[in-house]
């Protein structure tokens, strides 16, 4: 019974040495990870993803690292602009590793190395700007900090991919100034713009009666022009019917004198009764030298229409009207029908 108990127990510590070998012996590397293996304590190798197999007892594996993008959050520090104003600051780093036995052996507590790094460096890129650079140029931010650390961490097989700086907070008493400032500048801008209107509604107005001038100052002009026109073509209708009649009396016609006197004696009249000022007209001349002043005009618009139709039919010349006879005063002129 001795000797069975004992091989039991032989074979079953057997069994776990072989479990135990086998499972220090085998090793399988998720996708996305490698680990490295370690000879006594020595870095021999780095395994990849898959299936591998170690030295029993010799090798171990020393580190297990992701390989794969991570984030970082950066803690919130107060930062110390070069205006002497205060903010708090935090954000996010990126970064992969690209050699595992870099950072595994370069650097101890790699994620506690990058964040104390990164802190670092916003004190110094941030404490070189104004308030003013530092809410406006986050782009720049980040590319200064993506430079300086990846820079750093190159030597510890890290890739930091982005630093992205996620809040910026300046203290109450600066928001509430900030904010006054910006509700002065619009102000400002508003007082401007509505000057900026009120001038050019100025101009435009002046503008427009500029022009209304200048066309009335153009229709005042084409209107003496016009006026003018119309008096010297009156003035040569006028002339033409002088020297019309002034031929008409060289050639002997006495009608055309009665005709001159007449029009001119009715033109008279005329003035006289549509004066406002005149209600009773009071006449003291002849009406017979009216009359026979009419009876000119009628005598020599007959010799007129009888010499064209002389013209017309024989092509000779009417010879003209004879004179008028003299009328005793107060007798009433004799017609050219009473002639007839």
């Amino acid at each position: 019974m001795d000797l069975i108990g004992g091989g039991t127990i032989f074979v079953i510590v057997l069994v776990v040495f072989a479990i135990i070998v086998v499972s220090s012996t085998v090793k399988v590397v998720p996708q996305g990870f490698e680990f490295t293996v370690e000879r006594f304590g020595r870095y021999v190798r780095t395994l990849r993803p898959g299936l591998a197999i170690l030295v029993p007892l010799i090798d171990r594996v020393g580190s297990r690292l992701n390989m794969m993008e991570q984030v970082l959050d950066v803690p919130s520090q107060e930062v110390i602009t070069r205006d002497n104003a205060m903010v708090t600051v935090d954000g996010v780093v990126f970064y992969q590793i690209l050699d595992a036995a870099a950072a595994a052996y370069e650097v101890r507590q790699l994620q506690h190395a990058i964040i104390n790094l990164t802190m670092t460096n916003i004190r110094t890129v941030m404490g070189s700007m104004d308030l003013d650079d530092l809410l406006s140029q986050r782009d720049n931010i980040n590319a200064k900090l993506l430079h300086v650390v990846d820079e750093a961490t190159n030597p510890w097989g890290v890739k930091v991919t982005r630093i992205e700086i996620k809040d910026i907070a300046p203290p109450r008493d600066l928001v509430d100034a900030m904010a006054r400032q910006m509700k002065a500048e619009r102000e400002k801008r508003a007082a401007i713009l509505d000057a900026e209107g009120e001038r050019q509604s100025e101009i435009l107005r002046a503008e427009g009666h500029k022009q209304a001038t200048i066309l009335e100052a153009e229709g005042k002009r084409e209107a003496v022009f016009r006026e003018a026109e119309g008096r010297e073509r009156e003035a040569e209708a006028e002339a033409k019917a002088t020297q019309t009649v002034s031929d008409a009396i060289s050639a002997g016609n006495i009608h055309a004198v009665n005709y001159f006197l007449g029009q001119r004696y009715v033109d008279a009249l005329t003035t006289l009764a549509s004066a406002d000022n005149q209600k009773v007209i009071l006449m003291p001349l002849e009406a017979t030298k009216i009359i026979g002043a009419l009876g000119g005009i009628a005598e020599l618009a007959k010799a007129a229409g009888h010499g064209d139709a002389m013209q017309g039919g024989n092509g000779t010349t009417a010879a003209p009207a004879r004179p008028a006879r003299p009328r005793p005063s107060g007798s009433v002129p004799e017609t050219p029908f009473d002639e007839d």
